[in-house]
């Protein structure tokens, strides 16, 4: 059995990270012996040459000026050592671990800023060959290697395509994240392929100004250093069959993303009918899923963020994964996106996803894979950036109770202007730091019982919007109502699927008023009490 020999340098007495050191290298096999506090340099010495240890693990976090001086001390110490020195790795603070490095003595110098699988690669549970190749380069295989640890995204796109590359190299070599998502100008996302009808204004708005394949492939060559995280972008909001080919041949779209009734008439993104929309996002899901790449459907949260009530977002999540399966995927990325409206409450929150995971569990096979993704709810951040560390922190924190798979960053500026690259690297560190403390032990969801009842009551409520669908779609002698692209724009027309936002739209009815109740959204009736879900549609017919 391996075995490691541990120590804080000199007078230092701060054991609690080489303790931890200690305690992660014994989960690994190895046996760890601690001399303790403030152990002098030839007594460390002394000890090692006695034990031999495969590892020497050393400590010193006081300041670095006297850091320098014990480092040379050892140095001097080991030379004068008739026995050949062990692998030695040191952790201290940032300025001690500069110093440290310029020593020149030790294998690896951590910080504590470093990713687990660093630390591993030293203690020989993955090779320094594997730390130092390429990570996983598909979402299946990344999602894998990671388990139980979240894999994280975040959105990046300058207003420049210049400082967009700058931006994503650096990124990359961070080490923050595993998915870097391409945020395109709502000039390209509409109109990349009709740059005619291109409109000034929209230059740069929301994201980098791509206008040709080429822009795309520089992003994602800068984002071969570092980490290698992987690489998506949405699938505009028009011609989306072209989108696809285009985004698998420059980025290696990691997985493609579509609303199913959204980017339309609906909310004036395009000009597509619902109808038109509806069929296709399953034409652009099912190419997706014909070459093996994942499919997300981002249907629910469009809703939420239009204020629809909490069962609504449970129905129409359950749509968008059915929607994924009928088309073939076999792996399915289901975006939760916490605080949307931005008055829920944290445990309202957990209720409402919890609903949407057990609904869809039932969709669930060896040839249909779900990845819960969650995220922070942009319209919930804060404008103030110190006030929006904390939401960004405490919504991931709480989030991780749903054990995701992918962990959708939102940075804490994002409400005051685009991300810059030193924003993101931090956002991500901030969830890093959230996600490190929830694997520790998070209370467990269904330990509460306001939350149990609360979910019930949403599948309770999904169950009957699904079941109007349904039954509307015997009037279009419809064989699947909930994968039929006509049936799905009749419910929303008829007001099956409602929200209060699309109140004078030509495409929704816009009649339904929500309002939150106890943290969670319901539909109210004019008097503002809740109104039960099967009476709300047997008021439309239903």
């Amino acid at each position: 059995m391996p075995t490691i020999l541990g120590a804080c340098l000199g007078n230092c007495v701060h054991v609690a990270g080489i303790q931890n050191f200690l305690a992660l290298a014994e989960k690994r096999g190895f046996t760890a012996r601690f001399l303790g506090p403030a152990a002098g340099v030839q007594k460390v010495v002394d000890e090692a040459a006695a034990a031999r240890p495969d590892i020497l693990a050393l400590s010193y976090r006081l300041t670095p000026e006297t850091a320098r001086q014990v480092f040379a001390e050892l140095s001097a110490a080991l030379a004068s050592s008739s026995f050949p020195a062990p692998r030695m790795v040191f952790g201290g603070t940032p300025a001690v671990c500069a110093v440290a490095k310029e020593a020149g003595i030790f294998e690896a110098v951590f910080s504590g800023e470093e990713p687990l699988e660093a630390v591993e690669a030293v203690l020989g549970v993955r090779s320094q060959a594997a730390w130092a190749a390429q990570p996983p380069q598909t979402l299946r295989e990344r999602v894998a290697a990671q388990q139980p640890y979240p894999l994280i995204r975040h959105h990046y796109g300058r207003p420049s395509l210049a400082e967009t590359v700058e931006g994503a190299a650096r990124i990359a070599q961070a080490g923050v994240l595993d998915i870097l998502s391409v945020a395109t100008d709502q000039n390209a996302q509409e109109f990349f392929f009709r740059p005619r009808e291109m409109r000034p204004e929209f230059d740069g708005a929301g994201g980098v100004p791509v206008r040709k394949a080429e822009d795309l492939k520089d992003i994602y060559e800068a984002t071969r250093c570092g980490n290698y995280p992987l690489v998506r972008c949405y699938s505009g909001t028009a011609d989306l069959l072209k989108w696809a080919p285009m985004l698998l041949e420059t980025i290696g779209n990691c997985w493609g993303a579509t609303p199913l009734t959204w980017y339309s008439e609906l909310d004036g993104r395009s000009d597509r009918t619902l109808e038109d929309a509806v069929r296709e996002s399953q034409e652009v899901a099912a190419w997706w899923a014909s070459r093996g790449v994942a499919v997300e459907i981002n249907e629910p949260h469009q809703w939420a963020l239009w204020n629809a009530h909490d069962a609504l977002f449970v129905a129409t999540g359950y749509i968008a994964a059915l929607n994924a399966k009928d088309v073939g995927a076999a792996d399915y990325v289901m975006q939760l996106m916490l605080n949307t409206p931005p008055l829920t409450s944290p445990r309202a929150d957990l209720a409402k996803m919890t609903a949407l995971i057990e609904l869809v569990r039932h969709l669930e096979s060896e040839t249909f894979r779900v990845y819960r993704m969650v995220r922070t709810g942009l319209t919930s951040m804060p404008v103030d950036n110190a006030e929006a560390r904390g939401h960004l922190g405490g919504s991931i924190s709480w989030a991780m109770a749903l054990r995701p798979h992918i962990v959708h960053v939102v940075g804490f500026s994002e409400a005051d202007h685009a991300i810059r690259a030193e924003e993101l690297i931090e956002s991500c560190k901030i969830a890093h730091g959230a996600i490190r403390l929830a694997l520790k032990g998070a209370p467990e969801v269904a330990g509460d019982a306001w939350t149990r009842a609360r979910a019930d009551h949403l599948k309770v409520g999904a169950e009957r919007i699904l079941r109007a669908i349904r039954t509307l779609g015997t009037e279009f002698d419809s064989k699947e109502a909930l994968t039929d692209p006509a049936v799905i724009a009749a419910a929303v027309r008829r007001g099956v699927l409602d929200a209060p936002h699309h109140r004078g739209s030509r495409a929704a009815r816009g009649a339904v008023r929500t309002a939150v109740v106890d943290g969670g959204y319901e539909v109210l009736d004019d008097a503002g009490r809740p109104v039960a879900e099967e009476d709300r549609l047997r008021a439309l017919g239903l």
